[in-house]
């Protein structure tokens, strides 16, 4: 495992200079944004898509995963086709990415459930969705991790191990996010459940009482035991902080990831 940082908490707007910012605050990986707003660009040309690798690699960073969106995403939980379409036509151009880099994650937040809605037409469209897009990520060798964010969707291992199943490919798992179900479960019994269905993890630490977001090791996340079940699934990938900041902040994160490694 090795420390990385998503390009979210940094400003997005020179990729150089946030390249430079993450080696120097003590990252050894990035989660890279492409987007139509800010650097890299989702629409980039491929030869400067290869370009990206090229920085990175003169660098030493390793591009841990991507995150492909547009103002404009749409969501795969959304009853409006169109909008669906979206979100699908943006995941294509992430594959499509992620071949170029290299990279085998990509991070898929699917959109907010409306409450007009109902939940069974948002599970069974975006899964069947996703098991369309299965044959395009195995051939890109990239696979599409659904973050668990506050979207009031799959909001237990019990679904989240479901929900990929349905899928029923190992190119569609699940981005395991270490904070935003604390309020709910416990990280340690998501990753045992789980397994090989996660493919990517995000560090964040969150406290129930009183509710509030803390730097890691601050919060409930218990990381001793979080590490015990990533071991015992053989994961070896980064663990990317989501915890933005002035550059302290960041440097401190990075630091106390390391001290989470050790554990």
């Amino acid at each position: 495992m090795k420390p990385g940082i998503t390009q979210l908490c940094l400003k997005r707007q020179n990729l150089d200079e946030d390249l430079r910012r993450t080696k120097e605050l003590g990252y050894e990986a990035i989660e890279l944004v492409f987007s139509d707003e800010g650097q890299p660009g989702i629409d980039a040309p491929n030869d400067q898509i290869a370009g990206v690798r090229k920085a990175c690699d003169k660098l030493g960073l390793e591009i841990c995963s991507i995150i492909a969106t547009r103002k404009d995403a749409g969501s795969l939980l959304s009853p409006k086709k169109d909008e669906r379409a979206k979100r699908v036509a943006i995941l294509k151009r992430g594959l499509e990415i992620a071949e170029i880099l290299g990279v085998n994650g990509m991070l898929l937040h699917p959109g907010q459930l409306e409450a007009t809605d109902t939940y069974e037409r948002a599970w069974n469209d975006c899964r069947d969705a996703l098991k369309a897009l299965a044959p395009e990520a195995a051939k890109r060798k990239c696979a599409i991790a659904i973050e668990n964010v506050w979207n009031k969707f799959i909001l237990s291992p019990r679904e989240a191990k479901q929900f990929a199943d349905e899928v029923g490919s190992p190119w569609v798992g699940i981005y395991l996010d270490t904070a935003n179900l604390i309020h709910y479960g416990f990280t340690e019994v998501w990753i045992r459940e789980l397994k090989d269905r996660i493919k990517k993890v995000h560090v964040k630490d969150y406290k129930r009482r009183p509710p509030e977001w803390t730097q890691l090791m601050d919060g409930d996340c218990n990381w001793p035991e979080i590490m015990k079940e990533l071991r015992a699934m053989k994961f070896d990938g980064a663990l990317v902080s989501e915890v933005g900041g002035d550059d302290e902040r960041m440097r401190e994160t990075a630091q106390r990831i390391r001290k989470i490694m050790a554990l």
